[in-house]
């Protein structure tokens, strides 16, 4: 049997309409589907400031759990008029409740691990939309079943807080479960289960993550994730107008773009597609009803753009751990004894740069005060300062051929220089791909501007849609 993984975000779960609009969605498929869904736009958020705020010893009202759970009861209640089965969904809304309040009393208490309780809650976000989602489909006659990852068997590697499917060990216990034809089950994203039965989290916007995850251990026909934008762009439509849609990427191209900052999709949620070579489908949610057109693919198809860049993306969220002294980057350890000392922190190094006197971790802008403190905790000969650079904006260039086509960068760096852009720190080389460059956030928005007119204007074309037939052709 071969599954379609389909998967709606927060961002198209923030009021009724856009309920009626995944209905229209679900209609379109003529196959079983396994749909994965996100918590209701900015509930995890919520969660997380409950919990933060009852481990540090605060009391905390419960108003925001039960306007929560009012909100979930008018939504159903605009689609079932059935006295009885009214009264069944609010007995199951109140036992999600119920157990979500019992975990937030233990919060705090030394008796229990706080990571495992952290994860416990803020996966209710998704269980409560995945309970309502089943619900509503109930009652819209379409045949379907909630099914929980501990239900099913989606195995992580046991990291609370930002874990990682095991495929292998998932798809044997996925394969036995999903067997029932002309069928919908409706899974809560963003979490699974340790080996020792814990819910783990897999990092903040991993329902889409979870979608690929499903998809590799069941070899589904595809990933079709539902958004309210218009798949991937040549730069973000935010900054630049005229940016055009990208109708195929690569899969390195997509993880790339994720990565350097595009919101479209999270990271990881491409590796486990890419090794079974399940295409990941992007389609405009308030769309639904007039087509069926996915806005981008992503898969093993996309040609080389003629100027070998298909977007440039940019991230607000690294900064720059500036570590400096005579010698600093010859000297044997130093950077070896530094690397350490942040892995020890928990800080996840994203990049590197050495020279003789200086050594520069890119990090994220999150981690850089304490990575500042962990370095200067340790005191570690040859190093005369640390500094921290946080207004800093990291752009991208994303295309297959990119780094083997002859002025690729000389036009970047032109482009940028025309409006007297300072570049901080330049990296190529590192991926085949993607070329990058750190500027000050003042400058973020005109070097964007600058690079686009340099490689887009009067290109802005929408790539036609790559077929199995028509890549032949061109090969």
């Amino acid at each position: 049997m071969s599954y379609i993984i389909v998967k709606f975000g927060g961002s198209n779960l923030k009021k009724q309409s856009d309920i009626l609009q995944i209905l229209k969605a679900v209609k379109h498929y003529k196959q079983p589907l396994i749909i994965v869904v996100s918590a209701f736009y900015g509930v995890t958020d919520r969660l997380e400031e409950l919990f933060k705020n009852k481990a540090s010893g605060k009391s905390i009202s419960d108003d925001f759990l039960k306007d929560l759970q009012q909100i979930k009861s008018e939504i159903a209640a605009l689609h079932c008029t059935n006295p009885e089965r009214m009264k069944e969904f609010q007995t199951g809304l109140t036992s999600l409740f119920i157990a979500l309040e019992n975990l937030f009393e233990k919060v705090g208490d030394t008796e229990y691990l706080q990571n495992e309780l952290h994860d416990s809650i803020l996966a209710y976000g998704e269980r409560l939309s995945a309970f309502l989602l089943h619900f509503i489909l109930t009652q819209h006659n379409l045949k379907n079943s909630q099914a929980l990852p501990e239900e099913f068997g989606l195995i992580t590697d046991g990291e609370f807080g930002n874990s990682t499917v095991n495929i292998e060990a998932s798809a044997s216990s996925l394969k036995n479960f999903f067997t029932e034809k002309d069928h919908i089950y409706v899974v809560p994203g963003f979490y699974g289960i340790s080996p020792s039965g814990s819910v783990n989290l897999l990092g903040r916007g991993g329902s889409d993550y979870t979608a690929s995850a499903i998809a590799a251990c069941l070899q589904a026909t595809s990933v079709d994730l539902w958004k309210d934008v218009q798949g991937f762009c040549t730069a973000d439509p935010k900054i630049i107008q005229d940016a055009a849609s990208i109708s195929n990427l690569s899969y390195a191209e997509a993880a790339e773009l994720a990565y350097f900052g595009s919101k479209i999709i999270h990271p990881r949620a491409i590796e486990p597609v890419s090794d079974k070579g399940i295409p990941v489908r992007i389609f405009h949610l308030h769309q639904a009803a007039e087509s069926f057109r996915p806005q981008t693919i992503i898969n093993g198809l996309s040609p080389v753009a003629a100027e070998r860049i298909k977007s440039v993306a940019y991230s607000d969220h690294f900064g720059i751990l500036a570590l400096e002294g005579e010698g600093v980057g010859l000297k044997p350890g130093v950077l070896g004894r530094a690397s350490t000392a942040l892995e020890k922190a928990g800080i996840n190094i994203k990049s590197v740069f050495t020279s003789q006197t200086a050594i520069n971790f890119l990090l994220d802008l999150a981690d850089l005060e304490k990575a500042q403190n962990a370095i200067a905790e340790r005191n570690l000969s040859g190093i005369h300062s640390i500094e921290t650079k946080k207004d800093v904006s990291l752009i991208a260039a994303v295309g297959l051929g990119i780094n083997e086509t002859f002025g690729i960068a000389a036009r970047l760096f032109t482009a940028a220089a025309r409006s007297r852009v300072n570049i901080q720190t330049i990296v190529f080389g590192a991926s085949k791909v993607a070329m990058y460059f750190i500027v000050a956030r003042e400058d973020r928005n005109i070097t964007i501007q600058q690079i686009h007119n340099e490689f887009f204007i009067n290109k802005l074309e929408i790539i036609p849609l790559l077929t199995e037939t028509n890549y032949k052709s061109q090969n």
